[in-house]
């Protein structure tokens, strides 16, 4: 049935071009929304930028856990972190690893926060994006990876091999540190 539904009735489905196909279960399903990270949280971060007008081209975030002007915001499973093969949990627990390990060293350096530098992100997102031109996600089509410009932003290009050795050791230099402990400097989450 590909005619526009009209109503439900209770022997099945009314179609707007009079047709009454008969039914005993209706399955409701509206599709999802995968490239629209954090949706509906709203994140708030420095200057009070919005991280929906930060990612108005397509989410990124380095290694798919920080984003440049959002300190200590760390996500797991974000943009460019979905896997074609493999296991999702490998891919959190490298991000959980790393994240701990961004935390162990807010505490030795007696910071309050850390903030990816937006060049190390601009970097990064380049060379996720150049990999991902050798990808079938990338080729001339539709589909859920792919934002409504065609920017792939849900799948990892390499192998999860590949992923662990990004992840086993933060390089901080790619981040800021700051002693600044107000709540302006750090990123907001709200429902």
């Amino acid at each position: 049935m590909t005619s526009p539904i009209e109503r439900f009735t209770e022997t099945g489905i009314l179609t707007k071009d009079g047709r009454c196909e008969p039914a005993d279960t209706i399955i409701f399903a509206t599709g999802f929304d995968s490239t629209h990270f954090l949706a509906p949280i709203e994140v708030t971060g420095r200057a009070d930028r919005r991280i929906e007008d930060a990612w108005k081209d397509g989410a990124e975030a380095y290694l798919g856990m920080t984003v440049p002007g959002f300190p200590n915001l760390f996500m797991l499973y974000g943009p460019n972190t979905n896997l074609g093969s493999n296991s999702i949990l490998f891919m959190i627990e490298c991000q959980v690893a790393y994240i701990l390990r961004c935390l162990e060293e807010l505490k030795s350096r007696g910071t309050s926060w850390l903030d990816v530098r937006s060049d190390s992100m601009e970097e990064y997102n380049n060379w996720v994006q150049e990999s991902m031109g050798e990808m079938v996600w990338a080729s001339d089509c539709q589909s859920w990876y792919k934002n409504e410009s065609g920017k792939v932003t849900n799948n990892w290009p390499r192998t999860t091999l590949r992923y662990w050795r990004k992840t086993a050791r933060p390089e901080f230099a790619h981040y800021e540190f700051s002693e600044a402990s107000s709540a302006r400097n750090t990123a907001n989450v709200s429902l």
